[in-house]
């Protein structure tokens, strides 16, 4: 079987390379299901204490490792024997993880982020020798699947092995896990979500009601269809788990990074979360270059940028879409 061996435990581990709050929960629901498990750790002494005090307090507190679960600063010794990992580090990151994994390995993009210059991370697996990649995406809050709470994921890859290996891998009677050959539709999806839900977290931390939010949200789906399709994604991805899905927990939950960011600089406060990345930040600055370059109207992306970079206020902001030329929806 690919990707690490069977929901038995059988075969090989399951490499889950990053032990943030989402590697940590996808290392604990795999090996929950009964799947062997190395979570890798960049830093020695974080992986030292992650595996003596078996829990992340830092990233996903009060969530037990299980016994299956192998915690390594070893990345060599991580992807030993696999086919396949996933890689769930911020999207910042990940082109100096790829760049020290072997091109024979199957990778796994886990992070809703572009790469630093704007390209998506799929594109750079390939440029950089990558023959087997798949994104894995949908409204998965580590918190709750961390926690077992039901969730499900999609796995795109135009390798039909390869998904299906990652399906049969982190399936459980808890994740219920699709697969889908649109892997540009399913990587923007949730990339775009992240500043749409930045925006979200403005109208609630403006105190402007649902009826502003869900308007809000609402338009922004146009946009994430309109910046989808024009990437050659389907638009019925975008209604689907990993578009529309991940966009409502994103930007109504209170677990929500973006969306917390989001409310906190509508506050005037700094929107960081205890030293925890927030995708949307740099990603509506990436976004609005591209669209101006590219000639695709995106709003919402712009307005976030605007605020996000100190040009407007958030109520500036608020202000420029409601101020916009009146159409035909």
């Amino acid at each position: 079987m690919a990707g690490g061996g069977s929901v038995t435990g059988a075969g090989p581990a399951l490499p889950v390379l990053g032990a943030g709050g989402w590697g940590t929960a996808l290392a604990v629901s795999a090996a929950r299901g009964g799947q062997a498990v190395r979570l890798w750790a960049r830093r020695p002494e974080f992986a030292a204490r992650l595996s003596r005090e078996r829990v992340n307090a830092e990233y996903l507190p009060g969530v037990a490792l299980p016994d299956d679960v192998e915690v390594t600063a070893d990345l060599g010794a991580a992807v030993a024997g696999a086919e396949f990992a996933l890689v769930v580090v911020p999207s910042v990151g990940v082109p100096d993880l790829l760049a020290d994994l072997p091109r024979d390995l199957g990778v796994v993009l886990c992070a809703k982020g572009l790469a630093p210059d704007g390209e998506r991370l799929t594109d750079l697996a390939h440029e950089l020798g990558f023959t087997r990649v798949a994104v894995l995406s949908g409204p998965n809050h580590a918190e709750e699947v961390g926690r077992g709470l039901p969730a499900a994921t999609v796995v795109a890859s135009t390798d039909e092995a390869l998904a299906l290996g990652v399906q049969r891998a982190l399936i459980t009677p808890t994740l219920r896990v699709y697969t889908s050959a649109d892997v540009v539709g399913v990587e923007l999806g949730g990339v775009l979500k992240n500043v749409i839900a930045l925006a979200a977290g403005m109208v609630d931390g403006l105190g402007l009601g649902d009826n502003a939010k869900a308007a809000l949200t609402t338009r922004g789906l146009r946009e994430m269809v309109r910046y989808v399709v024009s990437q050659g994604g389907a638009d019925d991805t975008v209604y689907g788990l990993s578009g529309l899905g991940d966009l409502i927990a994103t930007a109504t939950s209170r677990h929500s990074r973006n969306r917390a960011a989001g409310e906190a600089i509508a506050r005037g406060e700094h929107p960081g979360q205890g030293g925890k990345v927030v995708e949307g930040l740099r990603t509506a600055d990436l976004l609005d270059s591209w669209a101006t370059a590219h000639g695709v109207d995106l709003p919402i992306v712009r307005a976030v940028h605007r605020v996000t970079a100190r040009e407007w206020t958030p109520a500036r902001g608020v202000a420029h879409l409601m101020e916009r030329e009146a159409k035909p929806e």
